[in-house]
């Protein structure tokens, strides 16, 4: 019962992380430049755990009851993705990203912590994925199996960042060509722009 309970988590969580997002789309940038992965990666996998945890913990229906929270969520996220999807596009119109491949002294680590705090906080999905969908999940089980289920969907979370940010150097053969940054920087910016139409025409309920 424990080995299904956990692998029930992991299966929820994977499902849910996986799915193409800014978080994933940044965090695979910086694993294709080498640049503060460990510490991107360890950021990602942290808060996902937090919010896992106090979603089975109960606080997710805080969230679920506080809609003008998700509401300047949402403002906040478009405006970041906005500006983001503005920054990759003038990336790839000067076709200079391929330059710092594999170079990870070029900026100071405390960017990447903030930009990738950003992308994890001011998306309200995230909120709505691990903290009121997992935690209404982890309702199916009952006393400490929860906390089971909380564990794989745990693991699912830092494996998953793991492999999607030390395995991208695996591209970087690829990327060492200007012209493959050029596409990357072309389509984050276009999937960035997308994602804060989204939310601006598409509020919370």
């Amino acid at each position: 019962m424990i080995l299904t309970t956990a692998a029930a988590g992991f299966a929820a969580s994977a499902g849910l992380i996986m799915a193409i997002g800014a978080q994933n789309a940044f965090v695979l940038r910086q694993g294709l430049q080498q640049m503060h992965v460990g510490v991107v990666v360890a950021i990602c996998a942290t808060s996902d755990l937090a919010l896992i945890l106090l979603g089975v913990g109960g606080m997710g229906a805080l969230v679920e009851h506080a809609p003008w929270l998700l509401q300047a969520l949402r403002v906040g996220g478009a405006a970041f993705l906005g500006a983001y999807a503005l920054m990759a596009g003038w990336r790839a119109w000067r076709g200079t990203s391929g330059l710092s491949v594999g170079d990870g002294r070029q900026h100071a680590w405390y960017k990447a912590a903030l930009a990738c705090l950003a992308f994890t906080f001011l998306n309200p999905h995230v909120y709505l994925d691990t903290m009121i969908l997992l935690g209404s999940l982890s309702t199916a089980y009952a006393g400490s199996l929860r906390w089971v289920f909380a564990a794989g969907a745990c693991a699912a979370s830092i494996t998953w960042f793991l492999a999607l940010g030390y395995g991208a150097r695996l591209l970087t053969p690829v990327f060492r060509n200007p012209t493959a940054w050029r596409v990357m920087d072309a389509s984050i910016a276009l999937f960035m722009l997308a994602l804060c139409i989204t939310l601006l025409v598409r509020p919370f309920s």
